[in-house]
């Protein structure tokens, strides 16, 4: 897809104009597929550029709505950008200036909050607002308060307003997690590049889009000991400079891509990926029946005839991610016995599970687990997307379940797959995008 028809599609979901996904379900789905560069990773690194002048080329990025809505709020303080092809992107820093992140972006993606700690950084003090996003559950900003906190800055909340001050500098200090958190530890992290000292995280996310994120703050100048290890030692440095890099692969979409082919019984090969960022959920489809071919940039999944019950427990990285449990759930909805499945990070990460059920899931749902009992079969019916992960499980569905499925609200979706159903669509599913 050209640039600007993309650009074109991104004005349109941003209005919540109501596409639809329609699905005639049935089709095992085969062939190859590449996976798209990470939502979690571009955008932490979209805000780091904030921490030093001049200009960066980044490449493998995600089209994405959340893409889009962090380059706005950088637009918001004077940074500049271009698209020389759909996936780089060169940034310009250079006309940088502090000013608020106000609420109308703030709302729409919580990943905004990421300009909190550069902005604090840069110029001493940062206005951001409490973030919005997907539309469950708490997801409390205390741990990245504290954390610069610990580093010297006085944090306020006014009038919806995360205020942060630091007028003589950030100084090194000690932060202990109390529990892992990858919004927190991206934050903190970009704040103590430059703080004076030496700086702490202890509980530190073990992510790969952290190791990304360290990894490019690296190339910019900053000294960071322990990247990919739950403590990291910051030594502050007194300026940083542009780098370039290359978006890591989503091994979230990657692992949606081998749900898909695991639920319609396919044999699907997807490459640009890193195996190693997908151990737990590899795992989870191979215990569900399925076989597996790994190369250093891609993995195979021919599918059993219907999926074996599992109990899968989502936990911080390297265990099996909260972002892959709708699809779980979709897929352990057809699986030949009872599963469960208990969301550890997101106690309340269920609201797919009404519309699961509008298509003849049985799930019953206790607390934080969901106990699932397997169909032969689904029925197609319409529903409606509620969150990002919830929009990629109803797909998911309705691939199985028979006749059709119509997904509404699908600029959820949007927000973190880049053209899904066409992607879906080359491997032999009946789906296509219905605009009014």
């Amino acid at each position: 897809m050209k640039p600007e028809l993309d650009l074109e599609r991104a004005k349109k979901v941003g209005t919540k104009t109501m596409d639809e996904i329609w699905i005639q379900g049935g089709r095992s789905l085969k062939g190859t597929v590449s996976c798209g560069g990470s939502k979690n990773a571009t955008l932490p690194i979209l805000a780091a550029v904030l921490l030093a002048e001049g200009r960066y080329r980044l490449t493998n990025v995600p089209h994405l709505m959340d893409v889009t809505t962090m380059v706005k709020m950088l637009g918001r303080f004077g940074v500049t950008s271009e698209r020389p092809d759909t996936h780089t992107m060169v940034i310009d820093t250079r006309q940088q200036q502090n000013a608020e992140a106000p609420y109308d972006l703030v709302k729409t993606m919580r990943a905004s909050i990421y300009v909190l700690g550069p902005l604090l950084a840069r110029y001493g003090e940062a206005r951001v607002s409490l973030p919005g996003g997907c539309a469950w559950g708490p997801r409390p900003v205390d741990l990245h308060i504290k954390g610069l906190e610990a580093l010297g800055a006085r944090v306020d909340i006014d009038h919806g307003y995360i205020a942060a001050y630091a007028p003589d500098g950030l100084r090194g200090g000690t932060i202990s997690f109390d529990v892992s958190s990858v919004g927190a530890t991206g934050n903190v992290l970009m704040a103590a590049v430059t703080a004076a000292g030496e700086t702490v995280i202890e509980n530190a996310a073990c992510e790969p889009e952290i190791d990304a994120l360290a990894t490019f703050l690296t190339a910019m100048g900053a000294r960071i000991e322990g990247i990919g290890q739950a403590r990291l030692v910051v030594h502050g440095v007194h300026d940083l400079h542009p780098a370039d890099a290359a978006m890591i692969p989503d091994r979230i979409e990657a692992g949606t891509l081998l749900a898909a082919a695991a639920i319609t019984g396919g044999d699907v090969e997807v490459t640009d990926v890193n195996p190693a960022h997908l151990g737990a959920v590899l795992t989870k489809f191979e215990s569900a029946g399925a076989s597996l071919e790994r190369s250093d940039t891609s993995v195979r999944l021919r599918a059993p005839e219907r999926p074996l019950p599992m109990k899968v427990i989502t936990q911080p990285y390297p265990g099996f991610p909260t972002d892959m449990q709708a699809q779980f759930m979709a897929l352990l909805s057809v699986a030949d016995g009872a599963s469960t499945i208990a969301d550890t990070i997101y106690h309340d990460r269920f609201t797919h599970v009404a519309e699961l059920q509008r298509l003849g899931a049985d799930i019953r749902v206790e607390g934080n687990t969901a106990f699932i009992r397997g169909a032969e079969s689904l029925s197609g019916a319409p529903v409606m997307a509620t969150d990002l992960r919830a929009s990629a499980a109803l797909i998911l569905a309705g691939l199985v379940a028979g006749g059709e499925t119509r997904v509404s609200r699908v600029y959820h979706l949007d927000r973190g797959y880049e053209r899904l159903e066409a992607k879906l669509a080359a491997l032999g599913a009946s789906i296509r995008r219905v605009r009014p």
